[in-house]
């Protein structure tokens, strides 16, 4: 079961809401439904599932409505119409203090601007969820003590809000969330009013914690590169409606229209894609138990000259050459074992970003082996692929790419042109028989 579900999920303020839907229901677009009405519909039929232990990002630019939407997964705002389920408990329905009760247990909030009450220490402060459910002071202690740890606050417990800069005041909202304890936690634009260096800093705290406590976060920004950096999914609103949802990778390599392919143009690509996205299915793998003429006929037909060698269980052993397959034959052997090198190739995770690619490309004599968790060759990575994931780079990344790659002008699947062929390069040869 998903951790939060939202279906046809409407919020229309002012008057004559009926009205209002019942021309977004035939299709109108925001404007339109609104025109000469005292009303404004801030989210239009939403629909997604938030999964257990993930990170969702709503995005969007300010009026897009995500604002409002996220306080309809806590009950701050009744929505107009449409189903808001937590753990399969439909939200909406519940009376006053059956919805407390589900904030307390399930649902917490970090806020933008910190609403941390100021003639209460640090402590009180991150314990307060705790106070309100009623718990002892000597627990309600302990836990807040063991939240403030995590966001690295423990030795300011005993000071006010005023006596800690922006970023610590924003960790103590983040500590009082922990401290709750809480399946699901709400952020809604958390870090916005932070300074560039401090807001980094804290999203990498945010992915640490994440890591060690797998909470389903749902978190609200503007800001594009945030979104990419933390999200495991997306969610982009324009006006009022959400116009796509996806990984980071999908939205950048396709949107869902022009409106979204505008709002990602700028953004670094080489730090979010993966080499997943951008490798090519080997078209040569042989078992380690083929024979050099089954390796001879490979090169001769993909007209390259290494071919990639796999093991039990299709674990990625390494490469053989033409010039090693020569050999073996000259020597009448029966497999390519003792002739396979890791040398020669750089292998990669699938996960790692494209932007760490580069120096391993340029120090690869042939195409970027791609591993899976289990170290099985699930895609190649030559050169020139790498360089046309850069297409929407700007200029200056694609210079500094260039730099890189110019070590070595050569094909990742040729030969330099002034090495001289093998003696018995008719073996692999597209114009000699075959082997």
């Amino acid at each position: 079961m998903p951790a939060l579900t939202v279906k046809s999920l409407y919020k229309i303020f002012g008057n004559r809401a009926d009205e209002a839907m019942r021309r977004l229901a035939s299709g109108a677009s925001r404007a339109e439904a609104m025109a000469g009405l005292p009303a404004t519909a801030a989210v239009i039929d939403a629909n997604f599932e938030v999964r257990s232990g993930e990170v969702f990002v709503v995005m969007g630019l300010s009026g897009s409505g995500k604002s409002t939407l996220i306080r309809m997964l806590n009950g701050l705002v009744r929505p107009t119409r449409g189903s808001v389920q937590v753990d399969g408990v439909e939200l909406t329905t519940l009376k006053p203090a059956a919805l407390r009760k589900l904030r307390r247990d399930k649902i917490s909030m970090v806020f933008q601007h910190f609403a941390l009450m100021p003639h209460r220490t640090v402590l009180d402060n991150a314990g307060y969820a705790l106070e309100v459910a009623g718990l002892p002071k000597a627990e309600r202690r302990a836990r807040a003590l063991d939240a403030l740890r995590m966001v690295g606050l423990e030795e300011w417990s005993d000071k006010l809000p005023h006596e800690l800069s922006g970023g610590m005041r924003q960790r103590v909202g983040l500590a009082r969330a922990l401290a709750a304890d809480t399946d699901i936690v709400l952020m809604d634009e958390a870090f916005s009013a932070l300074d560039p260096l401090i807001r980094r800093e804290i999203q990498d705290q945010l992915l640490e914690l994440q890591g060690e406590l797998g909470k389903t976060i749902i978190f609200i920004t503007h800001d594009l590169n945030e979104a990419m950096r933390l999200g495991d999914r997306i969610a982009v609103m324009r006006d009022g409606r959400i116009v796509q949802i996806g990984t980071a990778e999908e939205i950048l390599t396709d949107p869902a229209n022009d409106y979204v392919a505008q709002f990602v143009a700028d953004v670094d690509r080489t730090r979010i894609l993966t080499a997943s996205s951008v490798m090519e299915k080997p078209h040569h793998v042989l078992d380690v138990n083929a024979g050099p003429r089954v390796a001879a006929r490979a090169l001769r037909e993909s007209q390259t000259s290494v071919v990639y060698v796999t093991g039990p269980m299709k674990q990625f052993l390494g490469t053989v050459t033409e010039d090693e397959v020569l050999r073996a034959l000259r020597e009448g052997r029966p497999s390519l074992d003792g002739y396979v090198s890791t040398e020669r190739v750089r292998t990669v995770t699938a996960d790692t970003a494209v932007a760490d690619l580069f120096a391993d490309c340029a120090e690869s004599q042939h195409p970027l082996a791609v591993l899976d968790d289990r170290g099985r060759l699930v895609g190649v990575i030559p050169r020139i692929t790498l360089l046309s994931a850069l297409a929407s780079a700007t200029p200056d990344e694609v210079s500094a790419t260039n730099e890189v790659s110019a070590t070595d002008e050569v094909s990742a699947t040729e030969e330099p042109a002034d090495q001289p062929a093998p003696a018995d390069v008719e073996l692999v040869s597209t114009k000699g028989e075959s082997a």
